[in-house]
């Protein structure tokens, strides 16, 4: 079959590679309709992940048709139309059992020891193998593991471009209003006006905001933000954003600040230590009102020097962080994508056949010509 593969640093190319087989009994077979570029994509992209191999399938974020199922999958059947969550989860651990899906001990495809990190994370779609990742969704076909517990059903009113942001982009923003505790009446600061970003301040708004403003540098995001969650958007580079937020938060700061920036586009920008402290974090700090919650939603593969912890600490602040949302939460996205009370079509800026895979990441990486999302159709 075709696969857009990781090639090298800055390099993508469609390959031939070997179908995908059941190996397990709960395994099944996708056949791919849609998948999406990621930010999470990006260190990978640039060559800043060690652990990669040449030849390694990309693709987090996809929504097929199942063609094949193994013997002890129970919910899905041959023609369903699926979406599938990036991490892959057993169901079954301890873990699990608490709602934690992405942190999984076992749904990897591989030991690993992530020692940076202290423990390793569920493995997900389109992440190194030896990160304990799977052959991903720009892709014919997808093997998905555990497809009782990560996968679901679309309803027939969802199209494909609505449903296959319900895989990832979808549960992280909605995540991120609920880590926050987002309640009515609260003021909510976004940095970052992704696809990530602007989900985040529709769940805000969905969560009963008073306020929600999202910070960008990034015109043309801002000006989608505003238009379809109806919130209020501030560009840094012509104003004093902490001095903003203040004035539009009664002088205390925003009750909850979300840092959905991702990673810098630009390659030159990646290091594994950020020595600029995370500026859009940093600032978030800064902002949140004291006593209130800082959410990082992040995938950042090293650490950050210079974080704020004076400010953190002397404030009162909450810092909670997720790097991606467990499954748990899609099948009440597709529902609310059902009622049309959660669109998201619009993200996808740009639609390529897989061949224009490396035309697509460029667009993503650079953020040129107003993209936001590139989706892919093999």
């Amino acid at each position: 079959m075709r696969a857009l593969c990781w090639a090298g640093a800055d390099a993508v190319e469609v390959r031939r590679v070997p179908d995908p087989e059941l190996r397990n009994a709960q395994d099944m077979i996708v056949r791919v309709r849609r998948s999406t570029t990621c930010g999470a994509d990006l260190p990978l992209l640039g060559g800043r992940v060690p652990e990669a191999s040449a030849g390694e399938v990309l693709g987090r974020e996809f929504l097929g048709e199942v063609v094949e199922v193994g013997p002890e999958v129970r919910r899905h059947r041959i023609a369903d139309r699926v979406v599938v969550g990036a991490a892959v989860a057993c169901g079954e651990c301890w873990f699990c059992r608490q709602g934690l899906l992405a942190c999984c001990d076992n749904g990897t495809s591989g030991v690993t020891a992530e020692p940076e990190w202290g423990q390793p994370s569920a493995g997900g779609f389109g992440r190194p193998a030896r990160l304990g990742g799977f052959a991903g969704g720009h892709a014919e076909f997808v093997r998905v593991p555990y497809a009782d517990v990560g996968a679901f059903a679309v309803p027939e009113s969802v199209s494909d471009d609505r449903a296959v942001f319900a895989a990832d982009a979808a549960p992280a923003g909605w995540y991120g209003a609920e880590l926050g505790e987002v309640a009515p009446g609260d003021v909510v600061a976004v940095w970052g006006a992704g696809a990530v970003g602007q989900l985040t301040a529709g769940a805000a708004v969905a969560r009963g905001a008073d306020r929600v403003i999202v910070v960008d540098d990034r015109d043309d995001r801002l000006r989608m933000v505003a238009r379809h969650a109806g919130v209020e958007a501030l560009n840094h580079r012509y104003v004093d954003v902490l001095a903003e937020l203040r004035e539009r938060s009664g002088g205390r700061g925003p009750d909850v600040c979300v840092d959905a920036s991702g990673m810098p586009a630009e390659p030159s920008r990646w290091p594994l230590t950020e020595a600029d402290g995370g500026a859009a974090l940093r600032e978030a700090v800064h902002a949140c009102r004291k006593g209130g919650v800082v959410v990082v939603l992040d995938a950042r593969p090293g650490v950050v020097d210079r974080f704020p912890l004076g400010a953190l600490a002397n404030k009162g602040l909450a810092v909670r962080a997720a790097r991606r949302r467990s499954a748990t939460a899609i099948p009440e996205l597709l529902a609310r994508m059902a009622r049309d009370e959660l669109v998201t079509e619009h993200l996808a800026t740009h639609r390529m056949p897989l061949e224009r895979g490396a035309d697509g990441y460029a667009l993503f990486r650079d953020r040129a010509d107003g993209c936001v999302r590139v989706v892919f159709t093999p």
